[in-house]
């Protein structure tokens, strides 16, 4: 009885594709840590996703794989985004705050606010378009239209396109880097190089530049915006709005 149980569970090991099994473990865990990336902007989360295209590069169905990688991390970072602005916006409408509004605005300095506020004046919602794209610029821009009292719907919509750009571009970084070397783990490694490089740049080449001044932290010089759901006003619209 024993040796024919551990021929069975031996046959039935077998009969598991790897694919199969590494889909299993991988697809969750990359969710799990995109997902809490965007509710905790510690975890690296381009990193995670090009080092998962890296090792997705690698399989006999690189094709199916990368996809696969591509909708769990737009998937996993649209819903962090999504919960993290709706637990931002509880704490704007409340007359104490909250504990996520001041962990969002802990993460937002002075002038990338400024910033930030000043192009959502400007351009409304399609600020969104690219605030995932520019490296530490996710966090002033969700706080910029947390103040300006934009709708949950409304930044969901600006949103969308934002993190699937997102998801595209640190999983062709993740390819590159499979693609440069033969071995999956090379392939991580030069991944996580790259990206990390891609977020040092701007930060380096900011605090390098002779005579470089941010704007001021005040209100910028765009026009007042009203939102047009529940007639919300924009950045300059109400002190109540403004952070703290």
């Amino acid at each position: 009885m024993t040796a024919a149980g551990a021929e069975c569970a031996l046959a039935a090991t077998r009969a598991v594709p790897p694919d199969a099994t590494q889909q299993a473990v991988g697809y969750p865990s990359l969710f799990l840590l995109v997902l809490l990336g965007a509710l905790v902007p510690l975890v690296p989360t381009g990193a995670v996703v090009s080092s998962a295209a890296a090792v997705a590069f690698h399989h006999s169905n690189a094709a199916a794989f990368s996809f696969g990688v591509f909708v769990v991390a737009a998937a996993a970072a649209f819903l962090g985004d999504g919960v993290l602005y709706w637990l931002g916006g509880r704490g704007v409408r409340s007359r104490n705050g909250s504990r996520w509004l001041d962990r969002i605005r802990e993460q937002a300095a002075a002038e990338p606010l400024a910033r930030a506020r000043e192009r959502l004046d400007r351009r409304g919602s399609a600020v969104l378009l690219v605030s995932r794209l520019v490296p530490a610029g996710r966090i002033p821009v969700m706080l910029a239209c947390l103040l300006a009292r934009m709708p949950l719907h409304v930044y969901l919509r600006g949103n969308l396109p934002a993190v699937l750009g997102w998801a595209a571009t640190y999983q062709l970084i993740g390819m590159l880097g499979g693609a440069l070397f033969p071995r999956p783990w090379q392939g991580v490694v030069a991944a996580v190089a790259l990206t990390l490089l891609i977020a040092a740049v701007p930060a380096g080449w900011r605090r390098l530049r002779p005579g470089a001044r941010g704007p001021s932290p005040g209100r910028g010089p765009g026009k007042r915006r009203r939102w047009r759901s529940r007639g919300l006003r924009g950045p300059g619209g109400s002190r109540a709005a403004g952070p703290r």
